[in-house]
């Protein structure tokens, strides 16, 4: 692992979670973080994810947060603003983009989704 990628994780870490626009989906990305650290994931993939995922959290803005995505269709417009027009794009290299934001946000929606899941499960048993 070199020093300058783990330095970036800090720096998102530190710098970039505590600043996206829903609380709650700040609370949520930390969780993943630890998710990821505890997993034993590279910096360079926690680096990948949480840029993402954050970009997305952004995307979503104060009022949506990723408890609220039931509809593929909200997922697609979040990729969509990855497209470029052929004018600025003529090899089409922003479908590597997008598959790439693509795959980030499918792996963190399964997290979540199980994520979810389990703590309502814990929740569940502590009331019983």
């Amino acid at each position: 692992m070199s020093s300058s990628c783990s330095v970036k994780l800090s720096s998102i870490v530190d710098n970039k979670i505590g600043i996206v626009p829903n609380k709650e989906n700040s609370a949520i990305i930390y969780e993943f973080y630890n998710y990821m650290q505890e997993k034993g994931s590279s910096d360079n993939h926690q680096v990948n994810n949480l840029k993402v995922v954050i970009n997305f959290a952004n995307f979503l803005g104060p009022n949506i947060t990723f408890y609220n995505i039931c509809k593929k269709e909200q997922i697609a417009s979040f990729l969509n603003t990855k497209i470029k027009s052929s004018d600025i794009d003529p090899d089409k290299k922003w479908i590597t983009t997008w598959n790439h934001f693509l795959n980030r946000i499918k792996l963190f929606m399964r997290w979540l989704y199980n994520y979810y899941r389990q703590k309502q499960a814990n929740i569940h048993n502590n009331y019983d």
